[in-house]
């Protein structure tokens, strides 16, 4: 693969896919675009609907996704989509930010990096359709449940039961699962979901060992060694920049929990952070999540990490 191919951030959301797409994106010589599979995109990026949360996109529905990827990829922006669908002085501002990383990259022949957790049930296809560079991150699974707890976000999992492709395929096991988890048990919902995320992680891996699978628990102790290597794997530039931008992002000086109004920052006391999931869960919290993710999570933790 060429050193110029896009590249790929994606993983369960709430796993420092923001974080290490940002980081990436310190290389001046990318062009950082967010989410085009959140269902609730902007036009502008990327110009087809998005229905579900977590889309699966594969040969037999891609007619619906190629060509937007492709404009998207080409840096073609879509003004007049976007201006009719702005309802906010944010939207505009979006707009002109969105407007400004499309034009740059396109101007200075920049190379895509798009972040997308949603987009992690179609990693196989954005490498072979889309020539991505692919890299997933994985959060421990207790705290990937206490984040969502801390925000009160919960999923519905009819996202994932109305599409036929991705449950024939992956989830067909998971179905009694699914509809039997009630609607307000976020613990059990985060860590049904990062069970189902992750199994598909870890065979994927198997078929395509040049994905670049990073646990968050590794970067966030020693970042300059954990992001080092993925630069040279991606064919980045590691230079002295770089360096200071990660070091800014995770240094001792940021706070150790991001306030609720700041669920996207980047700047976190990164060491610091790593045990908030066992004052966010009760120990009943963290024995239910293990029982339900330790088919999939010890693939990816120890008992010791527990």
């Amino acid at each position: 693969m060429s050193d110029q191919n896009p590249i790929l951030v994606t993983g369960a959301h709430r796993s420092g896919t923001t974080w290490v797409g940002k980081m990436l994106a310190a290389d001046a010589d990318t062009a950082y675009i967010s989410e085009p599979l959140n269902v609730l995109h902007r036009p502008g990026v990327f110009r087809t609907p998005v229905r579900h949360w977590y889309t699966c996109i594969h040969d037999e529905n891609e007619s619906e996704y190629l060509p937007a990827f492709q404009e998207l990829f080409n840096f073609q922006y879509h003004t007049w989509l976007e201006i009719k669908s702005i309802r906010s002085h944010r939207d505009f501002l979006r707009m002109g930010r969105d407007f400004h990383t499309f034009f740059i990259g396109s101007m200075h022949g920049q190379r895509i990096l798009l972040k997308d957790p949603f987009a992690v049930f179609s990693t196989p296809w954005f490498a072979k359709k889309l020539n991505c560079r692919v890299v997933v991150t994985v959060r421990h699974p207790a705290a990937f449940a206490s984040s969502l707890k801390r925000l009160n976000w919960t999923f519905d999992f009819n996202n994932l039961l109305n599409q036929p492709l991705l449950m024939r395929d992956h989830l067909q096991a998971d179905r009694a699962d699914m509809e039997a988890i009630q609607p307000v048990d976020i613990v059990s919902q985060a860590a049904l979901l990062w069970r189902m995320i992750y199994r598909f992680v870890h065979s994927t891996r198997q078929l395509t060992p040049q994905f670049n699978i990073v646990r968050h628990e590794d970067l966030s102790l020693d970042p300059l060694a954990g992001y080092k290597p993925l630069y040279e794997s991606l064919g980045l530039t590691f230079d002295e920049k770089v360096k200071k931008t990660i070091l800014n992002s995770s240094s001792s000086e940021n706070p150790a929990r991001l306030a609720r109004s700041k669920t996207h920052s980047v700047k976190l006391d990164s060491r610091a952070s790593l045990e908030n999931w066992k004052k966010i869960l009760t120990p009943a919290e963290i024995t239910h999540i293990r029982k339900i993710t330790e088919p999939v999570s010890h693939l990816f933790y120890s008992d010791t990490e527990w």
